[in-house]
C-alpha cells in the first residue's frame, strides 16, 4: 500500500492514525511529489475526483491555468491532489470517507 498526502493535512493525519500498524509507504506530495506513472494511473481510475478544487492552490489559479491538462496541472501543483491518495493492490482511492476506509482497511 502507498499513501500520498501532506503532513499538515488534518484528513491525512486521521487516515495515518487509522492505518497505524499496517505496512505502507508514505509520501508527502509537496516534498516527494507523485511520479508521472502513478499520477496517470490514479487519474485514469479517479478522473476529475483526483483534483481538489476546494484548495487554496486551486482558488489561486486563473481560468487559463485551470483549463490546462489535468495531469500537467497536478504534476506542477501536487497540492491540488485530493488527499489522502492511497494505492492498494492497483486500486486508487482518494479522501477518507467511510467507503474509502472500508476499501483500504479491509482490503
Amino acid at each position: 500500500m502507498r499513501f500520498f498526502g501532506l503532513k499538515t493535512c488534518d484528513t491525512c493525519k486521521k487516515a495515518l492514525k487509522a492505518l497505524d500498524g499496517q505496512s505502507f509507504d508514505a509520501f508527502d506530495v509537496r516534498a516527494d511529489g507523485v511520479n508521472p506513472t502513478d499520477l496517470a494511473a490514479a487519474h485514469g481510475q479517479l478522473g476529475a475526483a483526483l483534483m481538489n478544487t476546494r484548495s487554496t492552490t486551486w482558488r489561486g489559479l486563473d481560468e487559463a491555468a485551470r483549463d490546462r491538462d489535468p495531469l500537467e496541472l497536478l504534476a506542477e501543483h501536487p497540492t491540488l491532489i485530493k488527499r489522502p491518495l492511497i494505492e492498494r493492490d492497483g486500486v486508487w482511492t482518494v479522501g477518507w470517507t467511510a467507503d474509502v476506509q472500508k476499501t483500504v482497511l479491509e482490503g
